[in-house]
């Protein structure tokens, strides 16, 4: 099963070449230094999404039919808070339409996979509320995977909502990078200090990332480069709550032959003696792994922390593990009392490395 924590060689290629449209903004303009992106549990328009679709990179069709029903699943439960717009090159419609609710808003723009927190349109809002698409040039998580149409979704967002585009050149995914509004940012060195995507240093990737998301800080603890796809994104692992409060998902112990149980422990070691910009101790929550999902493989991801929120909902997964599904869902009802919490079954976006933050991209209010 072809999965984000494993590499696919057969779908490796060379970085697309990407469609810039002409409002494209580089740095050192006065204006990209001037836009930052709001808090992501604020106020929505829309939630974007992508449809998969790409059968190098979903070659098991069967497969890839019960992947696109959980997405579906995704946006209908989004949609009955705010709207939804999933994109999707239009000869795909007419199935899709079938799943989706009626009230999910269906964009001709076309895609390879669902990873809309990569790849699709991150916006950033100036001091007049006016708002910007960050350019992170997605190259398929250092050109691991088929990305010829989800390299180009950010760009051709921007130009259909007439938005400026701000590339500072660096190269990444969102889903790697926390931001809590306020000026801070938390990160995996894994993700974004690697050649596969930035050829600078640690300084000068802190540097545009600082740009690039209006913050002051990064807190940066080394992550796991090369054993998934995304060289350990850090939304599976550690989630701000609001400022200086972070949910982290924390494995029962730090496991011999488990890598992600020893990252795991060492994030949380870093942020518990990390400052935000403001010099204020973080408030780490924790939350538990589950032990005893549905799907037992080390492929699959079951992380609680992976959950989406939108306006007056957040939507999150639940594995199976009935103790820790529940414990998930109080410490969530706990830390967001003024949302409904919704959780459901998304075991195949588990089975390809992800969960339901990284399927979905906030579309701020203006």
């Amino acid at each position: 099963m072809p999965s984000r924590r494993q590499f696919l060689k057969s779908a490796s290629i060379a970085s697309a070449s990407l469609f810039v449209p002409t409002s494209v903004l580089a740095a050192g303009q006065d204006i990209s230094m001037s836009y930052r992106q709001p808090e992501e549990s604020s106020s929505h328009q829309a939630t974007f999404m992508q449809w998969p679709v790409n059968p190098r990179v979903h070659s098991d069709r069967y497969f890839l039919s019960d992947l696109q029903q959980s997405i579906a699943d995704v946006a209908n439960a989004i949609a009955a808070f705010e709207p939804v717009i999933m994109l999707m090159s239009a000869e795909h419609k007419s199935k899709a339409r079938r799943i989706l609710s009626s009230t999910v808003e269906i964009w001709d723009v076309p895609t390879d996979d669902l990873w809309a927190r990569d790849s699709g349109p991150c916006f950033v809002r100036n001091a007049d509320g006016d708002l910007a698409v960050r350019q992170f040039n997605f190259n398929g998580w250092g050109n691991k995977q088929v990305h010829e149409n989800d390299g180009l979704i950010a760009a051709r967002i921007a130009q259909r909502l007439s938005l400026p585009l701000l590339d500072n050149g660096i190269v990444g995914e969102p889903g790697g990078i926390e931001f809590d509004g306020h000026g801070t940012l938390i990160a995996h060195e894994s993700s974004w200090i690697n050649k596969n995507r930035n050829a600078g240093s640690k300084s000068e990737i802190s540097t545009l990332l600082k740009e690039a998301y209006g913050a002051d800080k990064v807190v940066w603890a080394p992550g796991i480069a090369g054993a998934d796809i995304t060289d350990y994104h850090i939304d599976s692992l550690a989630r701000f709550v609001d400022k200086g409060r972070i949910l982290i998902q924390m494995p029962d112990d730090i496991y011999p032959n488990d890598p992600w149980s020893k990252a795991a422990y060492e994030t949380y070691d870093i942020l518990a003696n990390a400052t935000d910009a403001n010099g204020q101790k973080f408030e780490l929550i924790e939350i538990a792994e589950p032990t005893a999902p549905r799907i037992q493989s080390d492929d699959f991801v079951a992380a609680y922390a992976n959950y989406y929120v939108c306006n007056g909902g957040l939507i999150t997964a639940q594995f199976g593990d009935k103790q820790k599904d529940e414990a998930a869902l109080n410490t969530l009802r706990r830390l967001y009392p003024d949302r409904e919490v919704v959780a459901l079954n998304v075991d195949t976006i588990g089975e390809v490395g992800g969960g339901i933050h990284c399927a979905t991209q906030q579309w701020p209010a203006a």
